[in-house]
């Protein structure tokens, strides 16, 4: 037999001897990723901790900022810069008007080229504009301004 034969004839054979392994496997590619350590969605069940809106998860999230800080703090003394006033800075992240910052007038107008620039391109490819405060409107609210 010559070279090439040869080649094709273990070919053939450990394609077949493949085929038999893979259907003789049964259902063992199935419980890959299964188990106590797979993904298989039971980390849905953990508990979270408690809800943000009780006092529980009030108290839990100020406990947490305030670690924040304190090694934020830490870091600070540690360059030789003076220590962040810690209660301060705590109260100034919890009040609420934190959480949402006014809309910054630059933001807007860089959102607003952005808008129309898309719309550029929207026109050029024969797609309906948008519109464009209604856009900027949407933006500025997935921002979080």
């Amino acid at each position: 037999m010559d070279f090439g034969t040869v080649i094709i004839v273990v070919s053939l054979v450990a394609g077949l001897v493949a085929v038999l392994a893979f259907f003789g496997s049964g259902k063992a590619y199935d419980s890959i990723g299964k188990g106590s350590l797979g993904l298989d969605g039971h980390e849905q069940e953990l508990s979270r901790g408690p809800a943000l809106e009780s006092a529980a998860g009030r108290a839990e999230q100020e406990a947490e900022l305030r670690q924040m800080l304190q090694a934020k703090s830490d870091r600070r003394v540690g360059r030789g810069e003076a220590p962040l006033n810690i209660d301060s800075e705590l109260s100034t992240l919890l009040t609420p008007s934190a959480a949402a910052p006014a809309t910054d007038p630059a933001l807007r107008e860089e959102v607003r080229q952005l808008v129309v620039a898309r719309n550029e391109r929207r026109a050029r490819r024969g797609q309906e504009p948008l519109d464009v405060d209604e856009e900027i409107d949407r933006q500025m609210k997935d921002l979080g301004g």
